[in-house]
């Protein structure tokens, strides 16, 4: 193994802890989460909301690996006006140029490209928990910065959420809904 050429790559993958969340600079807001950050909501959230029929291994290996090609990319928003196409090579091709010296690449590579077929049970969880850590993350600011509106990202969230207890934990993340 290449650990000069792992170390190089691990520290590229790093730069997610300093990438800001596009579309909350697009939405107008500073000091916003960065991409890492939203990584570990993620993350957390297949943890704790993971059902038992699901593969835990598989679904927190996918969320934190989701969104790793940003590292290289920057995180895309439809602002940026690139194609979906587009987008998914260039993530693509970012992951492997971020996995070449590890042993892990073809698993990494793999759970990305079931994350983006959308297909499978697992991969339809990490995106709904995707959407939720939107919708959570889209209260703190709405508490943050007097004059944000979460509607946006709440609404965006729901359209993607089937699941009805998601839906309720996003829901009832807009103050106006929020019973307390």
């Amino acid at each position: 193994m290449n650990f000069l050429g792992l170390r190089d790559e691990l520290i590229e993958c790093f730069k997610l802890k300093d990438l800001s969340r596009s579309g909350w600079i697009n939405s107008g807001l500073n000091d916003v989460e960065s991409v890492a950050a939203h990584t570990w909501g993620v993350s957390y959230l297949c943890y704790v909301l993971c059902p038992d029929g699901l593969n835990k291994l598989k679904v927190l290996s996918m969320a934190i690996v989701h969104d790793i090609g940003e590292a290289i990319i920057g995180d895309i928003t439809p602002h940026d006006l690139i194609s979906r196409e587009r987008k998914y090579q260039m993530e693509l091709s970012a992951i492997k140029q971020l996995t070449n010296f590890t042993d892990k690449q073809s698993e990494i590579i793999d759970l990305w490209l079931e994350y983006e077929s959308n297909e499978t049970e697992e991969s339809k969880f990490v995106k709904a928990c995707d959407k939720l850590d939107m919708a959570l993350q889209s209260s703190i600011y709405e508490l943050r910065y007097k004059s944000f509106n979460p509607e946006e990202f709440i609404d965006s969230a729901l359209e993607k959420i089937d699941d009805e207890y998601m839906k309720l934990l996003a829901t009832n993340t807009v103050k106006s809904k929020n019973p307390n």
